[in-house]
């Protein structure tokens, strides 16, 4: 779960979003409804009757389940606790799914069937975070306020995104917007023939060259309006470094002419626009940095009961850690609302491409391990995503998740290292022995004069020998074994083991000549 400020109501979360990404199909308590926090029901919480804390969450995420279901499997969560969800989010909601909601007083909105749910929750927890209405909230990093201002401004729509073209934030769409505007909001990447012919005319490097506005022509065979479009670049604190290109400002023109000033507008946006995303940057939010500092990744001096009492969670119950990994960053704001729903007192931030999941208080460590394994299907089914996962657990309190942390990183350090190695899904004690050798293995390899110099001349002159030798020490001298495993007669084993004996100048009945060769193949065996 993401648990974030208050001061939003539904409706306004709704008119921010936009009927581009949401619809709203019914709301039975009306839409001044307060929402603040949101997380995931899959459908391995509904299998296995995972259960979620009453009020854990004001907004409920419908992700890969039966929407008639997933209600169901709600109202056995609230039934009894005086509380319902503010609101269901569900792609093509069935009429059954509708009844039941609104009799149990929640709304339900309808998200596009396109849309990608990790692109709805981002848009979401920054609508939480800065698009509000409570009298003390930082207006400076309102994207969505600054979009809607730039499309007020120069009578277009708007959309703001980062440098991967990763949409941030958005202005209210009309009939107009056309199919790439739409395609882009919703997460997904727009038609391949739309984006060739983007990058064919060098517009992407045009902007990410300079602040200069660029003209995007009209296309009517493909469905593209004219544009205007500048990129967003933020100072270097170093005088001799150019700017960084941060993202674009993207003006799509409707049916009416854009404003005279349009371009004047755009580039006044793109240097607010670095101003606010510098302030992004620079200020992560309080409840990030707490669990930074309680995984170790921030602060020296930790007061680890204060954060605690701060963020409302246990400080000495049965804890556990959970990592993810995955291509270039895993997923935060997916796994964030998952483990949200898992347990409402999970705590998630990610950190140099990997998310940590920390679980205060748990129940048998199985079922962490379940959650896990939904998880990570559920990112391969909806997502295609492909997950690694460390399991840290029980843990002896708060105390022990910044060690145990660092377990996980060495996990996933050693799995980069030799994929294959380690299980996809792993807990700590399971990972411990290949860790540890893959490490000592590390070492020596880095450190030519620990390998012993007739290990790399048997690699070099003769390589099946050197395969004969690996497979010996390995099988424990056992040459029947040996044979099966090299696909040759257990004689032809014999005789390879006496030539490697002749030519190394040694006896292999000695255990540390054993111990010795063993590590030295295996520290060359990706060199060669």
């Amino acid at each position: 779960m993401t648990a974030l400020s208050s001061g939003l109501g539904l409706g306004k979360l709704l008119l921010a979003l936009d009927r581009t990404m949401v619809t709203l199909v019914e709301a039975p308590r009306g839409l001044d409804m307060p929402v603040g926090s949101v997380a995931l029901v899959d459908a391995d919480d509904v299998r296995l009757g995972l259960a979620v804390g009453a009020g854990s969450a004001d907004l409920f995420f419908l992700l890969g389940v039966a929407d008639a279901e997933a209600v169901r499997w709600l109202e056995q969560q609230f039934a009894g606790s005086g509380t319902v969800p503010t609101a269901i989010f569900v792609k093509e909601p069935t009429d059954a799914a509708v009844r039941r909601a609104v009799a149990l007083g929640t709304a339900v909105v309808a998200v596009d069937p396109r849309a990608r749910w990790e692109s709805l929750y981002r848009l979401v927890t920054h609508a939480f975070d800065h698009h509000g209405d409570r009298d003390d909230r930082d207006s400076g990093t309102d994207l969505f306020g600054l979009a809607q201002s730039i499309a007020d401004g120069t009578r277009g729509m708007v959309s703001i995104e980062d440098e991967q073209s990763h949409v941030l934030a958005y202005s209210a769409s009309s009939d107009d917007a056309d199919e790439l505007r739409r395609l882009t909001i919703l997460g997904r990447a727009g038609p391949p023939e739309h984006l060739e012919w983007i990058a064919q005319w060098g517009i992407f490097d045009a902007l990410r060259a300079g602040g200069d506005v660029v003209r995007v022509a009209e296309r009517p065979e493909l469905g593209l309006r004219p544009r205007l479009a500048v990129g967003i670049h933020l100072p270097s604190t170093d005088t001799r470094r150019p700017p960084t290109f941060a993202g674009t400002i993207w003006l799509q023109q409707g049916s009416a002419p854009l404003a005279d000033d349009a371009e004047e507008i755009l580039r006044g946006g793109a240097v607010l626009a670095a101003r606010i995303m510098t302030r992004l940057a620079a200020t992560p939010s309080t409840h990030a940095v707490q669990v930074q500092e309680l995984l170790g990744l921030a602060g020296d001096d930790v007061d680890i009961a204060a954060i605690a009492r701060e963020l409302g969670i246990t400080v000495d119950g049965r804890a556990a850690l959970v990592g993810f990994q995955g291509g270039p960053s895993a997923p935060t704001g997916v796994i964030a609302l998952s483990a949200g729903a898992f347990r409402a007192d999970a705590q998630t931030v990610s950190a140099g491409g990997r998310v940590y999941v920390l679980l205060p208080k748990i129940g048998p460590p199985s079922s962490v391990m379940s959650w896990v394994r939904g998880v990570v299907t559920a990112m391969h089914r909806e997502l295609g995503l492909t997950l690694r996962a460390v399991v840290a657990a029980p843990l002896g309190g708060l105390a022990g998740a910044a060690a145990a942390r660092v377990e996980i990183d060495r996990v996933f350090d050693s799995a980069d290292r030799h994929p294959g190695a380690i299980g996809q899904i792993t807990s700590l004690d399971e990972a411990h022995t290949t860790v540890l050798l893959d490490e000592i293995v590390s070492h020596v390899a880095g450190r030519s004069r620990l390998v012993d110099p007739r290990v790399r001349l048997l690699r070099d002159e003769d390589p099946m020998l050197a395969e004969t030798l690996r497979a010996y020490l390995d099988g424990f001298g056992d040459v029947a074994t040996v044979a099966k495993h090299l696909h040759v007669h257990p004689n032809t084993v014999r005789y390879r083991v006496r030539r490697i004996e002749t030519l190394l100048s040694t006896t292999l009945d000695d255990p540390d000549v054993r111990l010795l060769f063993s590590l030295g193949l295996r520290a060359t065996a990706d060199t060669n």
